[in-house]
């Protein structure tokens, strides 16, 4: 499986959806663990980032690059 191309402040779509409904994603913290934040209520969560690849279905926004 190709490695998906990730990056700090992304907008991803993971497999399941959030409880309150959204399932829309930021990356706000990349590591050993990822934290990410929910679109629709800003509840974060930190998780594994092997874990993070496994439950990832898409990328829906790259972030803008400031140089």
């Amino acid at each position: 499986m190709a490695e998906k191309d990730f990056g700090l402040n992304d907008v991803v779509q993971m497999k399941k959806q959030h409880p309150c409904g959204e399932n829309r994603w930021r990356i706000i913290r990349m590591g050993m663990d990822i934290r990410i934040k929910c679109l629709g209520c800003d509840h974060s969560v930190m998780i594994p980032r092997r874990e993070f690849t496994k439950k990832l279905k898409r990328i829906v926004e790259k972030a803008e690059e400031s140089k």
